[in-house]
Parts: structure tokens; C-alpha cells; sequence
């Protein structure tokens, strides 16, 4: 099984960042009324079939020295079909960028499957996209939804405050196999 180990943020920046989501997915009805949205997260390795109390001791080990931190975003990125996906590009600088680098470095010496080239991943919060929505929307709405985000010129900091360990499953209640407290 695939996991995703995800940064989490502070109260304030989620809500921040829930206001664009829900902004992008209302105006392109990409959920139903009452339908919960995608919890939102920044992805800082995936780890596939690990030895869950092997990988526990190790992210503990690598996370005891962080605290809470601010991540800086950086406008939007889009990803084309198959993805169609708006996401909020994050400046691959600073701790999250080390941490991640950290982490998948650390894991893949462990003998962990983790990715490789991970210094072409970009850091990113997903905002929109047609994986876990209730309808996939047109490339022309794709399209309207990317250039309409990129035209905001969304920049601010936000704080992650803690790092989970999920399954990749569409339900906040059975996801979450791990929380680290920074």
C-alpha cells in the first residue's frame, strides 16, 4: 500500500487556504452541497509498503528536532490532463524543502521505497482537482479555473504544525495512521 506523509497547518493559514479551495470549487460545482472538501496538505514523501512500526521509529527520529514553521506560497501551479489539477505552488526553499529533502533522503538510505528524482517534485497544496470530485470537469473549465487562480497572484506564508501518516483514501476518519506533533 502507498502512504503519503503530509505537512498539516496552523488553524489560520487552513483557513486561508480553504477560502481559495472552496472559491474554486463552488464556482465550478466540482462537489455537491454538503459534500466535505479534500483536506488540504502538503505532500513531503510517499512511502510505499513500508514496515509501519520501522517507519514510525524513523519519522520520529527525523522529526524530533523540528517545530512548527512557515512556508512561503508561491503563486499556482497547474497540472494538465490527466490531472487537471490548481494547486498552490510552494517556494522550494526553507525547512519544508529540507525537511522533505531530509526525509526522503533518510528513508531511501533505511531501505524504505520512497521517490525517486525528488528534486523534480514541486512543493504544492492542491486546491482543485478532479481525483476525489463528485464530477471531472471540462478542459475548458481546467483551463478558465487554472488562469482565473493564476491571475489572483496568490502569495502569502502559512504554518504547518504537524506531519501525518495517511492511507490514500477519501475519508479524514480512517486516513490518518500516524500524527507528529512539531
Amino acid at each position: 500500500m502507498i502512504y503519503y506523509l503530509v505537512g498539516l497547518f496552523d488553524d489560520d493559514s487552513y483557513k486561508y487556504v480553504e477560502s481559495l479551495q472552496k472559491t474554486l470549487c463552488e464556482k465550478y460545482n466540482l462537489y455537491r452541497s454538503g459534500t466535505d472538501l479534500p483536506m488540504l496538505h502538503i505532500t513531503l514523501e510517499i512511502i510505499t509498503d513500508p514496515n509501519l512500526c520501522d517507519l514510525d521509529i524513523s519519522l520520529k527520529n527525523i522529526l524530533e528536532d523540528y517545530t512548527e514553521f512557515q512556508v512561503e506560497l508561491n503563486g499556482v501551479i497547474c497540472f494538465d490532463p490527466p490531472f487537471k489539477s490548481v494547486n498552490l505552488n510552494i517556494n522550494n526553499s526553507g525547512t519544508i524543502y529540507e525537511l522533505s529533502k531530509k526525509i526522503n533522503s533518510i528513508l531511501n538510505t533505511q531501505g524504505f521505497s520512497v521517490r525517486e528524482h525528488i528534486e523534480n517534485w514541486n512543493l504544492h497544496i492542491s486546491l482543485a482537482n478532479t481525483i476525489f470530485s463528485d464530477r471531472e470537469w471540462s478542459d475548458n473549465e481546467y483551463l478558465a479555473a487554472c488562469n482565473l487562480a493564476k491571475d489572483e497572484n496568490l502569495s502569502n506564508v502559512i504554518t504547518v504544525r504537524r506531519v501525518e501518516l495517511w492511507k490514500p483514501i477519501n475519508d479524514n476518519h480512517e486516513m490518518v495512521v500516524k500524527k507528529y506533533i512539531l
